[in-house]
C-alpha cells in the first residue's frame, strides 16, 4: 500500500481521477469474512475446502468461499456467532497443513495481509512440583509469544502440566522448552507440547513448509541424515479431554 501512494503521488491526476469517491458505509455487505492462508505446496480445490469445513464446523446458515489465488481463501457468513466460535477454536489444518485465519473488514487488498501469528494450546510439562503454580507456566511461556488466556490444569495445589494459550509467529522455529535453574542451582529442563500441532518441519522447527519444502534440505541435496534433526514429534501434545479434576482439595473435619 506505501508503494501505492507513492505511486499516486509521482503521477499527474487529471480532476476526475483526483476527485475520489467516498463508498458509502449502507452499502457493505451484510456479511462478516474471514481471511484464511493455506500452508500446503498443493494445488488446493475449493470444492474439498468446502466439504471438509461442512462437516468440521457445522455452522448455522452455511458459509460462502471464494478463493482468492496463492492459497488464500475468504470464508463469507452471515452468522457472527460462527465467525467467533472457528477463530476461537484454532488452530486448524486441512491435509494435516496449518490454515492461518484472521477477521477480515474487506477495506484491504486481500494479498496485503499477514498471515504470520496463530494462538496455540501449549502444554508446560515437567515444572518442579514446588512451583507448579499458575504465574510460573505464564512465565516460561511469556517468551514464545502474547499469552491470550489460560486454562490451569493443575491448580496451586500441584499435577501434571499446565496448559497456556499462546499467540505463536509460525515464521519462527517453534519452542522446545525452556532450561531453567532451582535455587539451589541446579539445571532443569522444562518441555513444551503444543495441542493440534499440524505438519511442521523437522529441520528448522518453523510450520509453513515441511521436511521436504524446507531451504536446509533442499541446499543439502538430500545429503541430509535424519539423526541431525533438530525438532521431534515429541513436540506433538496428544488430544486433552479434561475427564474429572486432575487436583482434589479433601477438606478436615
Amino acid at each position: 500500500m506505501e508503494q501505492l501512494t507513492r505511486s499516486w503521488n509521482n503521477l499527474s491526476l487529471s480532476e476526475k481521477e483526483w476527485n475520489g469517491f467516498i463508498l458509502p458505509e449502507d452499502h457493505r455487505r451484510g456479511e462478516f469474512l474471514v481471511a484464511a492462508k493455506f500452508f500446503t505446496s498443493r494445488f488446493l480445490q475449493t470444492e474439498e475446502v468446502a466439504r471438509t469445513f461442512r462437516q468440521l464446523w457445522r455452522t448455522t446458515n452455511g458459509f460462502r468461499i471464494r478463493n482468492q489465488g496463492n492459497n488464500i481463501v475468504l470464508f463469507m457468513f452471515d452468522n457472527l456467532s460462527d465467525v467467533d466460535k472457528i477463530l476461537k477454536s484454532q488452530p486448524w489444518n486441512f491435509d494435516k497443513h496449518l490454515i492461518v485465519m484472521q477477521r477480515y473488514t474487506g477495506d484491504t487488498p486481500v494479498q496485503e495481509l499477514e498471515f504470520k501469528k496463530i494462538p496455540f494450546w501449549v502444554q508446560v510439562h515437567d515444572i518442579p512440583t514446588s512451583s507448579q503454580i499458575r504465574k510460573v507456566a505464564k512465565s516460561l511461556c511469556d517468551t514464545m509469544g502474547d499469552i491470550q488466556k489460560s486454562n490451569g490444569v493443575v491448580d496451586e495445589d500441584g499435577g501434571s502440566f499446565f496448559r497456556v494459550r499462546v499467540i505463536i509467529d509460525i515464521t519462527l522455529p517453534l519452542c522446545r522448552g525452556k532450561l531453567i535453574t532451582l535455587p539451589s542451582g541446579e539445571k532443569r529442563w522444562v518441555k513444551f507440547k503444543y495441542e493440534r500441532l499440524p505438519s511442521l518441519c523437522y529441520w528448522c522447527g518453523c510450520l509453513t513448509h515441511d521436511d521436504r519444502d524446507c531451504d536446509l534440505w533442499i541446499q543439502s541435496t538430500g545429503t541430509l541424515a535424519l539423526d541431525k534433526q533438530q525438532f521431534t514429534p515429541s513436540l506433538r501434545a496428544p488430544p486433552y479431554t479434561l475427564v474429572g479434576k486432575n487436583v482434589i482439595y479433601v477438606p478436615g473435619y
